[in-house]
């Protein structure tokens, strides 16, 4: 009788241990990436995204790797209910060589212990090497061009060439020169350009390269930058608060611009918000004050100011604002 009581006991932790690294499976998006084939000394990095689904907090106690062409961190360890963070991994092109694959081990000890196993591999190619490797644009201004200029070596088949460049982004456009060709040795010169319609913010994607190699063809480089908006808002959302019939609630906007701007007009649908004098000449730096009145009316606000200028065809900012007008007693 004693020897079925421990058996079944065993039997429970097991079940319950399975239970709780399935728990913590789901917070994940996904829990494989493959790299794909990737130029020697290129930047890869990985970022794997999940979510805090529950209403205990969520914390991370380590990161680590089983194989050293992979590098994995968190910049985010502890998660509230809904909150995201990343587990990165980078993948270590300018120490490794050919196929590679790692285990990422994700270990949380809140609100219980469990482990998730994250899964990366890839091909890293000894023969093709971008100089630098990754397009970089670094930080540019909205409705302006960026440029980032790379070196292509290949050292192999005679008859090697770069047959195309893809990229899914319609702001990305790439040249390409063969500045040369003996032997089995092959260079180019790449230079992209960012379109100066690009959307301002975080820029992260990819140049698919297309060879004429069979069953080999594509390479994977990838493109950062950050895209920045010449006109800001601050704050860029507003909080009116709690608000009671017949309450002015005010409040200043501050306008910033990367060089001197006129502001042409401040509006908002919602009738109830009013601003003050703007001034008329040329300044990089503008102040926005507002009265918003709130009336008889309850219910929610959610509105957005928007603020013209003379900044290139009329560039504007927003600013969204939210509150509530509280019923009256």
């Amino acid at each position: 009788m004693k020897r079925l009581l421990v058996g079944t006991l065993l039997l429970v932790a097991a079940v319950s241990q399975a239970a709780g690294q399935e728990w913590a499976r789901r917070m994940f998006e996904e829990t494989e990436h493959d790299f794909g084939a990737v130029p020697r000394g290129s930047k890869q990095e990985y970022a794997f995204r999940f979510k805090n689904l529950y209403k205990e907090h969520v914390h991370v106690a380590d990161v680590h790797s089983h194989c050293g062409c992979t590098t994995p961190w968190i910049e985010k360890d502890t998660l509230a209910t809904h909150e995201t963070g990343e587990v990165r991994v980078r993948f270590n092109t300018k120490s490794f060589l050919g196929a590679r694959g790692a285990t990422i081990t994700v270990t949380i000890d809140e609100p219980v212990f469990a482990e998730v196993q994250l899964q990366v591999r890839g091909f890293i190619r000894s023969d093709v090497v971008f100089t630098p490797g990754t397009v970089d644009f670094g930080s540019v201004t909205a409705g302006e061009q960026g440029s980032a200029e790379l070196k292509v070596a290949y050292e192999g088949s005679h008859d090697w060439e770069i047959v195309d460049v893809r990229s899914a982004n319609l702001f990305l456009e790439v040249e390409l020169d063969e500045m040369a060709r003996r032997g089995g040795q092959v260079g180019y010169r790449m230079l992209v350009h960012l379109k100066p319609g690009a959307p301002a913010g975080l820029l992260q994607d990819q140049l698919a390269i297309v060879t004429n190699e069979a069953g080999s063809e594509i390479l994977l480089l990838p493109v950062e930058g950050q895209v920045t908006s010449p006109l800001t808002v601050s704050p860029a959302s507003l909080f009116l608060g709690a608000m009671t019939p017949g309450e002015t609630v005010q409040k200043r906007l501050v306008v910033r611009g990367s060089k001197p701007f006129r502001i042409l007009k401040v509006e908002c649908d919602d009738s109830r918000c009013t601003f003050g004098e703007v001034v008329g000449e040329p300044k990089s730096l503008h102040f926005v004050n507002l009265a918003f009145a709130a009336g008889g009316e309850a219910g929610e606000i959610s509105n957005a100011i928007r603020i013209r200028t003379d900044l290139g065809s009329g560039l504007s900012g927003e600013c969204a604002i939210r509150g509530t007008v509280q019923a009256s007693p």
